[in-house]
């Protein structure tokens, strides 16, 4: 299997991390996001969303993260997507649940917004649409904090499953702005549990990287 990435995308590291944890053999094929390579012509041919991650097995092309780690939980049967049906859709409720209210509010309004993202954006805007979300944002934080995660090691139970792949690569975007998760005790021990797995730190060293290095232009 082929996976088109950029370790710098958000939604590529919860593949990776998932890949990683489970041995799943993958070519990586790096699509340079800083420089453009998402929108070259060969690239669209093969994906016309022009976006990361992308996974190619055999004849078949897969976008979307959340779909290709529900791919590829299903090749290797995972219990990480579990087989019982009522089990499966708790998985497939968080997992929507952070790809929609959790990234609308904190991802694109909290953090994205001290990158400059949206692009085009006035700083007058950014700065508005930051406060609003920070204001906004305070309600799915204390739902992951006193309701999903109360009383239990991962997001849907005490085991790992999908949901939590992909969630600590939203709520890590965190680290952006340097947001304080003080205030939500059971999210700080999730991250740190997240962060101990012993393939966290390659997955997501790049990641860190890039930060460390905009915090210091930042402080220039």
């Amino acid at each position: 299997m082929k996976l088109y990435y950029d370790p710098l995308s958000t939604t590529v590291r919860p593949v990776l991390l998932f890949a990683a944890e489970h041995d799943i053999p993958l070519e990586r094929v790096h699509v340079d996001l800083m420089s453009g390579g998402n929108r070259d012509p060969e690239y669209l041919t093969l994906n016309p969303n022009g976006i990361v991650p992308f996974l190619v097995d055999g004849d078949f092309g897969l976008g979307e993260s959340a779909a290709i780690l529900r791919y590829l939980a299903a090749k290797v049967g995972s219990p990480a997507y579990p087989a019982d049906l009522k089990a499966r859709a708790r998985v497939d409720e968080a997992i929507s649940w952070f790809s929609t209210q959790f990234h609308e509010y904190f991802c694109l309004m909290v953090c994205y917004p001290h990158m400059g993202v949206p692009k085009g954006m006035s700083p007058e805007m950014l700065a508005g649409l930051t406060a609003y979300g920070a204001e906004a944002a305070v309600k799915w934080l204390e739902i992951l904090d006193r309701h999903m995660l109360a009383g239990r090691d991962f997001v849907c139970g005490d085991q790992i499953t999908l949901a939590d792949y992909l969630g600590i690569s939203y709520v890590l975007l965190g680290e952006i702005p340097g947001f304080d998760f003080s205030p939500y005790p059971n999210i700080q021990a999730w991250i740190a549990r997240m962060r101990a797995r012993p393939h966290f730190a390659p997955v997501f060293e790049t990641f860190f990287t890039a930060l460390a290095h905009f915090r210091a232009q930042q402080a220039a």
